[in-house]
């Protein structure tokens, strides 16, 4: 029986996987070759504390990131996400000081998260209002709002029960299990439900979704909703991961969670990308910046590496969707 060569598929396979999942293999290849060199350059980069500072100080980002890369990929934008986890995180820990039942504390700045955003996302969908203009507008009022109504002032004097992220199971903090779960229980959500498929049918071309049956209005309000849900939980980690809340808006927060869905690989666009991918990008800025420390490189270059994250990310987006366009 002579020898016949079986044609080799897993090249092909390969191909298809980095085609689907291109930018999510690089942004994860990234932080092992960072965690590789500096580890080498400083040994104490991979120490314990270190490591539950990288994935559970960022935690909430990527849970917020979450939110935001369904957004994105629904053609939409959020710049206001920021100013409402601020406010929410300012919520929490007012009513865990005032003495309501922890669990009030817990749930009643998520609902909020939710009446706020599901009202943001009714405004663009059926008001034909731009999402970039409505949350704008969003930011200015949630962002005023608070610090007309609390002067930035700390809140201290929260009791042991309200500091969920500080709680640990099997040694690893809470945070990281919100962060990996929900990312995990969205992915598969987004794979393979009719409504996460939407998302992107409605993200990728709106009139051929509406003309399919899918209803555009709908599905952003949607979500705006469940946006609102995890930017209430990303608060509620924000808030209880220190002992005290200063009662303003976190810096350039806004700007963070939407660089971590977009470097991502979320297309600014619409209609591509996964929730995977946003976290593993709120993983990486919190490696850069630990990086950077570690480095004796002043920690103000992370938002220079971040922005050229950024345009990269962009450029190959724009050169992928012309490749695309190719007959």
């Amino acid at each position: 029986m002579s020898d016949i060569a079986l044609p080799r598929r897993r090249p092909a396979y390969f191909a298809r996987l980095f085609e689907a999942y291109g930018q999510e293999i690089v942004v994860l290849a990234a932080i092992v070759v960072l965690f590789i060199v500096v580890g080498l350059y400083n040994p104490r980069f991979l120490s314990d504390t270190n490591l539950t500072s990288i994935f559970s100080g960022n935690a909430y980002i990527a849970v917020a990131a979450i939110g935001m890369a369904m957004v994105i990929i629904s053609g939409h934008i959020d710049v206001s996400v920021g100013s409402l986890i601020g406010v929410l995180a300012t919520i929490a820990g007012t009513l865990a000081v005032q003495g309501y039942p922890i669990w009030v504390a817990w749930i009643v700045p998520i609902l909020v998260g939710i009446v706020i955003n599901t009202f943001l996302g009714a405004l663009i969908a059926y008001m034909r209002v731009p999402s970039i203009v409505a949350s704008l507008g969003m930011l200015s009022i949630l962002k005023g709002g608070l610090i007309s109504l609390t002067g930035g002032t700390w809140i201290t004097g929260m009791p042991p029960g309200f500091f969920i992220a500080q709680a640990r199971l099997f040694g690893i903090p809470a945070p990281v299990y919100f962060m990996v779960i929900l990312t995990i229980v969205m992915a598969l959500w987004m794979r393979y439900s009719a409504m996460g498929r939407s998302i992107y049918a409605v993200g990728g071309n709106a009139e051929a979704a509406r003309a399919s049956g899918l209803s555009p209005e709908r599905t952003c309000v949607l979500v705006f909703a469940l946006h609102g849900l995890f930017a209430g939980i990303a608060a509620l980690l924000f808030a209880t991961q220190l002992q005290v809340i200063q009662s303003t808006v976190p810096p350039n927060l806004e700007l963070t969670v939407i660089t971590a869905a977009v470097i991502g690989g979320v297309s600014i666009l619409g209609g591509t990308g996964t929730v995977i991918g946003s976290t593993l990008a709120a993983i990486l800025f919190a490696c850069i910046g630990s990086a950077l420390i570690f480095l004796n490189v002043s920690a103000y270059w992370l938002r220079a590496v971040l922005g050229l994250l950024i345009l990269a990310t962009v450029l190959a987006d724009m050169a992928r969707r012309r490749r695309s366009l190719v007959p």
